[in-house]
């Protein structure tokens, strides 16, 4: 089984081409599980396969993401980044282009140069910039969106209220870790969120700029990058007039990400987004063959 193994803004993933593979769909999540798992096999927060779009889509391809414990993703912003690469790279795609098959909907991504990628993220179907979440007796403000139908949920926190105190420090970059996971594990399996949720700090830290830590469901801990999350935290804070929607610099553990939400309308049943585009880095670490002797 020939694979790459490359990260978005250090999101890591092994990729497989299974047009090429043929890999039994049923097999894909024991195979997430083992190759994803760090020291004993390649490693990485998610594992992706390129595939055929199912019948009556009209897309270039379809990608299947798995978590590292072998659970389904609905989509990865930072993986559909790399996977545009992977494709445009393997003949999957038009010039420049390149239309994707998700779980939550249909991602277009786009080559901006060799490493740089920018990818329109699912429309969110859910967006409350206002929701109370209670976890040992302290009230978090937080928003709450949903990208895509069925789509990824997220809750945003404003790291400089409550939880700076909790965590013991000002700045979210300098948070004891040990409490950050703590309360974003507790926030991620809140009662009130009937999908659990992908949990992200930020700290504003200039205009049209903030800092952002996401704590992922599936991988269990912090991850390095995570783009659906931060396209769901610029979407409440464009929504809260925080920020300009246009170029939103995010600057996460793996490197800066830039959001760009399109358009807002207002209806009769809320307030809707579409065209919310994700652009950066894209890295392809090592391309290989799987022998890992525990898939046999």
């Amino acid at each position: 089984m020939k694979f790459w193994k490359m990260n978005g803004a250090g999101n890591d993933f092994v990729i497989i081409n299974n047009l090429v593979e043929n890999i039994d769909m049923d097999r894909l999540p024991e195979i997430a599980r083992i190759l994803c798992e760090r020291h004993m096999s390649i490693g990485a927060d998610g594992f992706m396969a390129v595939g055929k779009p199912s019948e009556g889509v009209q897309a270039d391809c379809r990608m299947l993401f798995f978590n590292n414990d072998g659970s389904i993703g609905e989509m990865c912003g930072n993986g559909a980044r790399c996977i545009s690469r992977y494709c445009l790279e393997n003949g999957i795609g038009d010039g420049d282009m390149v239309t994707i098959e998700t779980t939550a909907g249909i991602v277009t991504g786009k080559r901006i140069n060799k490493q740089l990628y920018r990818i329109r993220l699912n429309d969110p179907s859910v967006i409350e910039t206002e929701k109370e979440l209670e976890v040992d007796g302290v009230t978090y403000n937080c928003s709450y969106v949903v990208l895509g139908d069925p789509g990824i949920p997220h809750i945003a926190v404003d790291y400089p209220a409550e939880a700076a105190r909790i965590c013991g420090a000002e700045h979210l970059k300098d948070a004891d870790r040990a409490k950050l996971f703590e309360l974003g594990r507790k926030l991620r399996f809140h009662p009130d969120l009937p999908k659990g949720a992908n949990v992200n700090f930020y700290e504003m830290t200039g205009e049209n700029e903030l800092d952002e830590m996401t704590y992922e469901r599936g991988v269990e801990d912090f991850t390095y990058a995570c783009g659906t999350g931060t396209g769901s935290v610029v979407t409440a804070l464009t929504l809260m007039d925080r920020v300009s929607g246009e170029n939103v610099k995010v600057n996460v553990r793996g490197g800066e990400l830039y959001v760009d939400v399109e358009e807002v309308d207002e209806t009769g049943e809320g307030t809707a987004v579409h065209g919310l585009y994700l652009t950066g880095p894209t890295n392809i670490v090592c391309k290989g063959e799987v022998t890992d002797e525990n898939l046999c």
